[in-house]
C-alpha cells in the first residue's frame, strides 16, 4: 500500500466504492454483517489497514488524509444502518406468540413421604432427650436373635422369614440388634432411637415389603417403669397424630416383659369403624414393653440396677396413616405424578 497522500486518498476511495457496492446487493441481514464485519469492524475491518498508514504520511499530509478517512468511515457506517432499516422492513413477520399457553411443567423436588414421617418422628424424640444411634444392615446372628432372647427354634429364625447371608450373617430383621450395641458401647442412662432400614421374606403386598424401614427406641436407667413408657409414646402419638385416644393391648416380645401393642383412633373414620382400621376404630401403630432382664445381662448391664423399655414401629405404615395413601407399594413406585404431591 502506497504512503504518498494521493495514492492513499485513491486507494481509500477505491475502498468506499467497492464496499458501497456490496451493501448494495447484501439481501440479508446476515450478508450485511459479513459485510460490515470485513470494511468497518473492529478486529477484522480493512478500514484499519488504512488508518494504520497515517503515522507514515508526511506531517502537512496528515490532517487531509485524516478528514477524508473519517469521512469514509462515517458514510460507510451511515449506508449500512440504512441497509440494515431496509432489510428489517421488508423481513417477514415472525409468528405470534401465544402467550395464553400454560408454560411446561416444571417438576419440584420432593422428600419421600417415609421420609418426613422419619424425620418428623426423630424430631420429637430429640425433643424428649433421645439421641440417634445407627449400626450395620448385614448383622451376625447373636446380635440380630441371641442377645434379644430370641429361643433357639423361634420362627423367625427359620430360612423362610429370615433372609441369610455366609458364615452365619444376615440381613437384620429389626433394628433392635443397635440396642445391644449401643448398651455394649455406653453405660446407662441412655435414651437412644434406631433408624434404618430392615429386610424380611414378605411378600410384597399392599401392607407388607421385603426392605422396610423402622425406627425403634430404647430407655435404660434406674427406676425406669411402664408408667415411663406410657407417658412417653402417649405424648409421641399426641404430638405426631394430633390430639388422640390411645390404648395398649397386652402382647409378646421374646426381648420385652411385659409386652404391648400401642394403637391410636383410626384418623380415617374417627374412631367409627372402617376397610382401614378393619372395623375396630383402632390402628395400631408400634410394638413396646419392658426390656427382658436376659437381653440387659446379654449386653452386659446389670439387671438388678438398671431397667429399661423399648419400641419399634414402621415409618412406612406411619406415612400410610398420615397421608391416607391406600397401598404400601405406591411408596416403592418413585412415580413424580405421586411423590409431587408432597413437594413444599
Amino acid at each position: 500500500m502506497s504512503t504518498t497522500l494521493a495514492d492513499l486518498v485513491a486507494q481509500l476511495d477505491a475502498f468506499r466504492d467497492a464496499t458501497l457496492a456490496q451493501l448494495a446487493v447484501a439481501d440479508s441481514l446476515d450478508a450485511l454483517e459479513a459485510v460490515r464485519a470485513s470494511s468497518v469492524g473492529r478486529t477484522r475491518g480493512a478500514l484499519n489497514d488504512y488508518k494504520a498508514q497515517l503515522p507514515k504520511l508526511a506531517g502537512a499530509d496528515k490532517p487531509t488524509f485524516g478528514a477524508r478517512f473519517n469521512a469514509v468511515k462515517v458514510e460507510l457506517e451511515a449506508a449500512i444502518d440504512a441497509r440494515h432499516a431496509a432489510l428489517s422492513a421488508s423481513a417477514p413477520a415472525a409468528a405470534a406468540l401465544d402467550l395464553s399457553m400454560p408454560a411446561r411443567r416444571q417438576w419440584r423436588g420432593a422428600k419421600h413421604p417415609v421420609t418426613i414421617v422419619l424425620e418428623e418422628i426423630e424430631g420429637i424424640f430429640r425433643d424428649l432427650g433421645f439421641t440417634i444411634a445407627t449400626g450395620p444392615e448385614a448383622e451376625h446372628e447373636w446380635y440380630n436373635f441371641g442377645a434379644l432372647n430370641f429361643p433357639p427354634d423361634h420362627p423367625a429364625m427359620d430360612m423362610h422369614d429370615t433372609l441369610y447371608l455366609e458364615r452365619g450373617g444376615l440381613l437384620r430383621t429389626h433394628t433392635s440388634p443397635v440396642q445391644i450395641r449401643t448398651l455394649q458401647s455406653y453405660p446407662p442412662p441412655i435414651r437412644i432411637i434406631a433408624p434404618g432400614n430392615v429386610f424380611r421374606r414378605d411378600f410384597f403386598d399392599a401392607s407388607h415389603a421385603p426392605m422396610f424401614a423402622q425406627i425403634e427406641g430404647m430407655a435404660v436407667d434406674e427406676g425406669i417403669s411402664f408408667v415411663d413408657l406410657k407417658a412417653t409414646l402417649a405424648n409421641f402419638a399426641n404430638r405426631f397424630f394430633g390430639e388422640t385416644k390411645t390404648r395398649f393391648r397386652p402382647s409378646f416380645f421374646p426381648f420385652t416383659e411385659p409386652s404391648a401393642e400401642m394403637d391410636v383412633a383410626c384418623r380415617i373414620c374417627n374412631g367409627a369403624g372402617c376397610a382401614t382400621c378393619k372395623q375396630t376404630g383402632w390402628v395400631e401403630i408400634l410394638g413396646c414393653g419392658m426390656m427382658h432382664p436376659a437381653v440387659l445381662e446379654s449386653a452386659g448391664v446389670d439387671s438388678q440396677k438398671y431397667s429399661g423399655w423399648a419400641f419399634g414401629m414402621g415409618p412406612a405404615r406411619m406415612a400410610l396413616q398420615r397421608f391416607g395413601i391406600p397401598d404400601i407399594r405406591i411408596q416403592y413406585d418413585s412415580d413424580i405424578a405421586f411423590l409431587e404431591q408432597f413437594a413444599q
